[in-house]
C-alpha cells in the first residue's frame, strides 16, 4: 500500500537544536505546518534498535501517538572505517550527557590513536535514516549516506556534532565549514535532486515516496 500524502501539521520528532534546524530548512518549502517534539513537550523515548531506521521508527512513531498528529524523526550517525563502523548508533552516547561534541570528537581521535591510526585522511561516512508515521501506524522510510573523510584539529563553526572533523567526499572544507546550504541544500540538476549530506540525500528519497512538492500544503 502506498503511504498517504504527507500534509497539513507534522511533528519534527526531535530535542535536538541542531537537527531540528536542518529538517525545518529541508521540510518548510514543501508547505508543512511544523512542530517539534519538544515544543510539544512530548517525553524522548528510549532508542533501544538494532539499526538506525529502528530507532528513527521508534520516536516517530511515539510523537505520532502522542500527538495525534503525523511525525517525522531522523536516527543518524558518524561510522568510521577503521573502527568498524563505530560510533554508529552511539554517535550521540559518545558526546555524554549534557552533550559534548569536543568530548566526542577526541573520543573518536583516541580511539584510532590506539589502533596506531592517524585521524586525518581515515576514511567515514555519515547515516540519516528518516522515517514519517502516522497515528495509525503507518511509516515511511528513507535513507541517505554522505562518504567522506576525517580531520583534526576540528575546523568550522556551523554545524553540530562531528560536523567539524567531517570532510565530505569532493571538498577540502568540514561540514562545520559550509553554509548552510552547501551542506544540507537542495537543487536540481538536469530534472533531478540533489544534496550533499546524508540528510540531504535521505529527504530527497523522502520527497519522491512521499510525493512532496514546493508549496503543497
Amino acid at each position: 500500500m502506498s503511504p498517504r500524502p504527507l500534509a497539513g501539521k507534522v511533528v519534527i520528532a526531535t530535542h535536538n537544536a541542531g537537527k531540528l534546524a536542518e529538517m525545518r530548512d529541508l521540510l518548510e518549502p514543501y508547505g508543512l505546518q511544523l512542530v517539534s517534539a519538544a515544543e510539544l513537550g512530548l517525553p524522548e523515548p528510549a532508542e533501544d534498535g538494532m539499526m538506525f531506521a529502528e530507532n528513527a521508527a521508534i520516536k516517530a512513531m511515539a510523537a505520532a501517538k502522542a500527538s495525534g498528529l503525523p511525525a517525522i524523526a531522523d536516527d543518524s550517525g558518524l561510522a568510521v572505517d577503521a573502527l568498524d563502523g563505530a560510533p554508529g548508533l552511539f554517535t550521540a552516547d559518545w558526546a555524554g550527557h549534557p552533550r559534548d561534541w569536543m568530548h566526542a570528537m577526541t573520543r573518536v581521535k583516541h580511539e584510532l590513536a590506539i589502533r596506531d591510526i592517524e585521524m586525518a585522511g581515515t576514511k567515514a561516512h555519515f547515516v540519516s535514516a528518516l522515517v514519517v508515521a502516522w497515528p495509525d501506524g503507518q511509516t515511511l522510510l528513507a535513507e541517505g549516506r554522505c562518504h567522506g573523510s576525517l580531520t583534526w584539529p576540528p575546523r568550522g563553526e556551523a554545524g553540530f556534532g562531528y560536523d567539524p572533523v567531517f570532510v565530505p567526499e569532493g571538498e577540502t572544507r568540514t561540514f562545520s565549514e559550509l553554509s548552510r546550504e552547501e551542506k544540507h541544500g537542495i537543487c536540481e540538476e538536469n530534472g533531478r535532486l540533489s544534496g550533499l549530506s546524508h540528510r540531504a540525500k535521505a529527504f530527497i528519497r523522502l520527497i519522491e515516496k512521499a510525493g512532496l512538492k514546493k508549496g503543497d500544503a
